[in-house]
């Protein structure tokens, strides 16, 4: 293979074709449950239930924006302490635009002060559910997540999107 790539592997929708968007996810867990939401009016898996999550902001860290996340999203204040690693997910689209190549950071919080409520513009409805009865549907690379979670082994490094499993 030659060190060039194909002109269309950068579309142009990232600032360089190298660049992975960050995003951090918190999912709070609470007596075998955990707390997810469901998108709307974003246009992009509307209808699925999902973590708090968003993008790492520019000079942000990401542990910093899974404690801003949680407050924006949910109204609670998550202490960085208190986020729990879970794993990293490189995610993909081969042959997809620049800007669909990413690095997601999971996290769990088992403690936090405030009453979680809904106050995301981009969601609809906010429940706990138990993991072995999930709602549907699921964020696709977040299920999986969610899944190994339920299967008490989640490893500390996943990929997503990139074909086989673990590629």
């Amino acid at each position: 293979m030659s060190g060039r790539r194909s002109a269309t592997w950068d579309d142009g929708s990232a600032e360089h074709r190298f660049r992975v968007v960050p995003a951090a996810y918190v999912y709070l867990r609470r007596e075998g449950r955990v707390l997810l939401q469901r998108r709307a009016g974003t246009g992009f898996m509307d209808g699925h239930w999902a973590a708090v999550a968003g993008h790492v902001e520019p000079g942000e860290s990401v542990v910093a924006a899974a404690v801003r996340e949680a407050r924006e999203e949910l109204g609670v204040v998550v202490r960085p302490e208190d986020l729990r690693p879970l794993t990293t997910m490189h995610r993909g689209m081969p042959g997809g635009p620049a800007l669909e190549q990413r690095v997601d950071f999971f996290f769990e919080a088992v403690r936090w002060q405030g009453e979680p409520a809904l106050r995301e513009a981009k969601a609809d409805d906010l429940g706990w559910f138990p993991f072995v009865a999930l709602p549907d549907p699921v964020v696709p690379h977040e299920l999986v997540v969610l899944r190994a979670i339920q299967d008490g082994h989640v490893p500390p490094i996943l990929a997503y999107g990139f074909g086989s499993p673990g590629q």
